[in-house]
């Protein structure tokens, strides 16, 4: 059986290579972050077993990155933070928002090891989702007295799947209101200069000429 990975993330040095020699003695593959923006290049390159995720970071903290990956549907793997003494009430409400535990530095060997072969553990006993076909939805609603069919694929990532539908809700909506973007907005509950980047990054197409005299 291949060794588990484990994703070091901390911005200090010293704590990266003492972890690095006493996870690759336990067997383990490492692979090391001193930042934000390396963690997540890792993430998105592999998926870890485990992360270690030190809370204080130079770019962005722990907290931050841990509420990223479970927004964008990247929290698939335990992560353990680590904190310093002033950082415990963090690292307690990390473990709320998706974190599996945390380990106070300096951290003791024991505990360490101990709380990364629970959570290894406890992730592989995760029961599996079912596999489905793949497939997709049809929808068809009623625009203006019109049948308009919209097709929903639901094979894809979520994150994907997400975008898909954002993409259909918009153009209802933009349709019912006969491309009036400033009641779209009202109807759907966005500003009107959020919702204008809500469709072009969805790639939807809309008119801005008009508006003020709605």
């Amino acid at each position: 059986m291949a060794s588990k990975q484990i994703l070091v993330v901390d911005d200090e040095i010293g704590i990266r290579e003492l972890l690095s020699e006493i996870l690759f003695d336990e067997g383990y593959q490492v692979h090391l972050a001193e930042n934000a923006e390396q963690a997540r290049a890792c993430r998105l390159e592999r998926e870890p077993d485990l992360v270690l995720l030190d809370i204080w970071m130079p770019d962005t903290d722990g907290v931050t990155l841990l509420k990223e990956w479970v927004e964008q549907d990247l929290l698939t793997m335990p992560v353990v933070m680590m904190s310093g003494h002033g950082t415990i009430e963090t690292a307690v409400e990390a473990t709320r928002i998706g974190a599996v535990d945390f380990l106070e530095k300096p951290i003791a060997l024991q505990k360490l090891l101990s709380t990364i072969a629970k959570a290894i553990r406890e992730d592989t006993l995760k029961p599996q989702a079912p596999i489905v076909e793949a497939q997709s939805q049809q929808i068809t609603l009623n625009i203006d007295g019109q049948a308009q069919h919209f097709l929903l694929p639901l094979d894809l990532p979520l994150r994907e799947a997400r975008e898909h539908f954002d993409a259909l809700y918009f153009d209802y909506h933009l349709r019912r209101e006969v491309g009036n973007v400033s009641r779209v907005a009202e109807k759907v509950g966005l500003e009107r200069t959020h919702l204008y980047r809500k469709l072009k990054q969805l790639g939807i197409k809309f008119a801005k000429k008009g508006v003020e005299g709605e």
